[in-house]
């Protein structure tokens, strides 16, 4: 939508055509129904892609401050939660009629229950591209008048009809949440076209454990715990959820975009203590270990911590060594999951059609004039927090304003 407003300011005849029954249902669940459609701190260093540099010249091009402008220019309200994370407070329905309301007075039309079943470019003398991929989203233009003779143009066929257009813009996300549609079509318009792909992966997604592994820590089901998680250089602070196969929460969701499965994650579970030094301290403490730790965890992890990790006994019965021993493990605990709950549960994916092969500045395709590719199914991946809707409104914006 983003791209067909801007699209459509410039003059250009816009359709827009979704496989979906509802306009934007991404936008309608997230954020608990409120939207966290940007962030204050949005900079390159919240995305992650085998092309760290690609997404800044859109984010600098389209900022949050303007997509806050478009919400007051529409009278909408915001709220910040937490590092830097803005919600509608007139709920994500506000946010998709906002932009409906923009694609309308821009001229562009939405066509819902859509479904794609074929593209073709028009042949030049030695090649021609066809195929007939899944029912997806894809944005373009139809020429006006006169418009566009001598330039290759793609021909979309649709269960609603035929349409040219000499661009064609991709804004299909990607596998995430196939309840609500997401289907690898974007993905194969790019295969379709020789447009390579970095490897595919769930991201901002609940990772699991083997379940014999897990079994002491079932019962701590929806307990939290505020700590650190690292994984090479990333680290994230902030709540780490139990689950009955695993672990979620903020901090977990994040480190999962950047997890590689079979390593482990380093969880410091005391970030604002020094915990070799307060042993230090009490080391003459005769409290059993598990009641001294409840002075800093939740009880029940307490218990169940020092069940695996430690003999529950006075404090000063340990050694100075085994209570540096115990510090050491309480700042890192080293945790390796078997996996994730996969795309159904999965906020993103992660890798998607390859950096290289697009313009940092246009989205479109190096070797494939006219053919533009935005949002999820590129391989730029936000982390938690807006970041991913306004790489949607940046890449969005910066392809609206090239087709």
């Amino acid at each position: 939508m983003m791209c067909a407003i801007e699209a459509g300011k410039r003059g250009r005849s816009v359709v827009l055509l979704d496989h979906a029954h509802k306009l934007a249902e991404k936008i309608r669940i997230s954020g608990g129904g409120r939207c966290n459609f940007t962030n204050l701190n949005t900079k390159p260093d919240n995305y992650l892609s085998q092309n760290p540099h690609f997404c800044r010249s859109a984010l600098a091009r389209y900022t949050p401050q303007h997509f806050i402008a478009l919400l007051e220019k529409h009278g909408l309200h915001y709220s910040e939660k937490t590092l830097g994370q803005l919600f509608c407070d007139d709920g994500s329905e506000a946010i998709i009629k906002m932009l409906k309301a923009e694609c309308d007075a821009a001229g562009a039309k939405l066509m819902l229950s859509c479904d794609i079943e074929e593209i073709q470019r028009s042949p030049d003398e030695t090649t021609s591209h066809s195929t007939k991929p899944a029912s997806g989203q894809v944005a373009g233009y139809r020429p006006q008048a006169g418009e566009g003779l001598g330039v290759r143009e793609y021909q979309v066929s649709t269960s609603r009809g035929n349409f040219s257009a000499t661009s064609l813009v991709i804004a299909t996300g990607g596998l995430s949440i196939p309840k609500i549609g997401a289907t690898p079509f974007g993905y194969k318009v790019a295969e379709q076209f020789g447009i390579p792909m970095s490897k595919l992966h769930a991201g901002l997604v609940p990772l699991t454990f083997h379940p014999e592994e897990w079994a002491d820590y079932i019962d701590l089901a929806g307990l939290s715990v505020d700590a650190t998680v690292s994984f090479a250089k990333q680290q994230f602070r902030e709540s780490v959820l139990f689950t009955h196969r695993g672990l979620s929460g903020p901090a977990i969701l994040q480190i999962s975009s950047y997890w590689v499965p079979g390593q482990a994650l380093h969880i410091d579970l005391l970030p604002d203590h020094d915990m070799a030094q307060i042993f230090i301290e009490q080391r003459g403490s005769r409290m059993l270990l598990d009641n001294f730790l409840t002075q800093y965890l939740p009880k029940h992890f307490a218990e169940i911590w020092c069940a695996r990790f430690a003999e529950n006994k006075p404090v000063n019965q340990f050694s100075e060594k085994a209570l540096a021993t115990l510090a050491a493990q309480l700042h890192d605990w080293q945790i390796t999951p078997t996996g994730t709950l996969g795309y159904s549960k999965a906020e993103v994916t992660c890798g998607g059609v390859d950096t290289q092969a697009l313009s940092s500045k246009t989205l479109q395709a190096n070797a494939v004039p006219g053919l533009f590719f935005i949002g999820e199914v590129v391989d730029v991946t936000g982390q938690l927090g807006g970041f991913n809707f306004q790489w949607a409104w940046a890449s969005g914006y910066a392809a609206g304003q090239a087709v």
